[in-house]
């Protein structure tokens, strides 16, 4: 599928995010909503959405930017639009901007009756040397 690390026993993992579709131009991803993923309310915790996001957006950039270098999140706005209880989503990210330096990726969240759930924009910066990460 893709040389970028997005294997099991992580984050992914944790919260049931499955990738299903990786390419440089488009990710898709499946998430079931389970009580664990709720908040207080019994709905799914917002931070679950903005979790999805940053991630199929970070895998569609690293897609497309592998073999120069890695990229990191450095901002995402996620709108949480429809609450959800119980069902499977579907995570959609697509490039609006790659550039040089860095990438803007939009992501779409719909239900099961392809109702807009949450979407959100991540800005990606492209990193030529990883050595630079946290330094």
């Amino acid at each position: 599928m893709t040389d970028v690390p997005v294997g099991g026993d992580n984050y992914n993992e944790l919260i049931g995010l499955e990738l299903v579709e990786v390419s440089a131009d488009r990710v898709t991803a499946r998430l079931e909503v389970t009580p664990k993923l709720h908040q207080p309310y019994g709905i799914m915790h917002g931070g679950v959405y903005c979790s999805a996001v940053e991630t199929v957006a970070s895998v569609g950039g690293a897609t497309w930017f592998s073999g120069r270098g890695v990229v990191v999140g450095v901002s995402n706005h996620t709108n949480f639009l429809r609450a959800t209880r119980e069902g499977v989503l579907t995570v959609v990210a697509t490039p609006v901007h790659r550039g040089r330096t860095q990438q803007l990726w939009g992501v779409k969240i719909t239900d099961e009756q392809d109702r807009l759930v949450a979407s959100g924009e991540v800005r990606l910066a492209n990193i030529t040397d990883a050595a630079q990460i946290g330094g």
